[in-house]
């Protein structure tokens, strides 16, 4: 019996770890990207807990170390650069690492790409399913048939548009909007993010290996027009948003004027009744979108081996694999949805007051942490 096809659409995380897994598991998979080569921001992001597992299971620990940062604490200033508040972030232990996401996707890129097929510069425009398969089409190359297609592309995924409707349907604006792009300069801290606030407004300048990471997060209501690949509306939105903010913006603001590797996208939860319809199943950001402070990550790896864990037992039945996969993966998936506003509201107090109140708390944590080992070693 010839092996079964599967299509994955997006070759940033998700896809990747899901083609390497289904090879194994002897499918054919093709992984289609609409960019010309390998493209991801160079935003940090975490591969921990169950991902972390992932990754020693494909071999590739000791990869995702070597790329890591050097990251050890988030420092809070003023408009004077002064420290009002401080947060470890890791204690030198454990398995979680903290990487760029570019150094992430290229790793899994590296690691699937002698068993599957990789398709750049292409995108699907169209699909067609019946009992037996799905019938794709591309915006470049010829028409192909497969057994499955999964949708990996993230928060606009063009699979679930195509496949389940239109985006207004299953994406929610959660009130913030995030940028990203490298840092003109060298960095302060090399094992510490430096953030400063004003109500409603965030900037960060986060060590990396190679060059820091600038990044705006700031409160705003939903831009009607907003287009996520318009990078002139971006840099406006940014001046807008910061005018008359302190610290280090105005010289980060000018750098953003003449930036050429900007990003900028809606904090969005994306929620869907189910994750499949029919053959085609979506994962990653395209399913279950938690774009905020890099756990994503972590959730499109983890998730991706568990449809690929689900479709190996049941190849014959992908329909049972698929609710198998999501009764599993909607258990880490919907805690880190919830607390999407509890993280923002940490990062991006709204008030002066909300400010005060989480800089305060930060003087707290040494305090809970050591009262939490005190007790672990009293209970010994």
């Amino acid at each position: 019996m010839a092996a079964k096809t599967v299509l994955i659409s997006g070759a940033g995380v998700a896809g990747p770890t899901l083609a390497y897994w289904l090879a194994r598991a002897g499918y054919r998979p093709t992984v289609v990207e609409r960019a010309a080569g390998l493209r991801s921001s160079g935003s940090p992001v975490d591969v921990r807990g169950p991902a972390a597992e992932v990754m020693r299971k494909m071999g590739l620990t000791e990869r995702v170390r070597e790329a890591a940062t050097e990251v050890a604490s988030l420092r809070f200033v003023n408009d004077r650069g002064k420290r009002v508040g401080r947060v470890a972030m890791s204690d030198g232990g454990g398995t979680d690492v903290e990487l760029t996401r570019t150094d992430l996707a290229r790793i899994l890129y590296d690691a699937s790409a002698e068993d599957a097929e990789y398709v750049f510069h292409d995108s699907v425009i169209g699909i067609e399913q019946d009992a037996g398969g799905v019938d794709v089409t591309f915006d470049r190359g010829a028409p192909r048939r497969f057994d499955l297609v999964v949708g990996t592309d993230g928060l606009h995924s063009g699979v679930r548009r195509l496949a389940f409707g239109p985006e207004r349907e299953f994406v929610e604006h959660m009130g913030v909007y995030v940028a990203t792009m490298p840092f003109d300069g060298p960095v302060p801290h090399r094992s510490e993010i430096v953030m400063y606030n004003s109500p409603g407004r965030a900037v960060a300048v986060h060590p990396s290996r190679e060059h820091g990471i600038v990044a705006f997060m700031f409160r705003h209501a939903a831009v009607p027009d907003f287009d996520y690949r318009n990078a002139e509306q971006h840099k406006r939105l940014l001046e807008t948003a910061y005018a008359g903010a302190g610290w280090r913006v105005p010289e980060l603001l000018e750098q953003v004027r003449t930036a050429d590797d900007l990003y900028l996208d809606s904090v969005s939860r994306v929620r869907l009744p189910s994750w499949a319809s029919g053959r085609v199943v979506l994962a990653g950001d395209a399913a279950s979108c938690v774009s905020l402070f890099g756990d994503g990550s972590t959730l499109a790896i983890a998730g991706a081996h568990t449809l690929a864990t689900e479709l190996a037992a049941t190849p014959e039945d992908p329909a049972s694999a698929f609710r198998r996969y999501e009764a599993t993966h909607r258990k880490l998936v919907n805690p880190r949805q919830r607390n999407v506003p509890m993280a923002a509201a940490m990062l991006i107090p709204a008030t002066r007051a909300g400010m005060a109140v989480r800089n305060f708390g930060t003087r707290l944590v040494p305090l809970v942490n050591a009262a939490q080992k005190l007790a672990l070693a009293k209970s010994a």
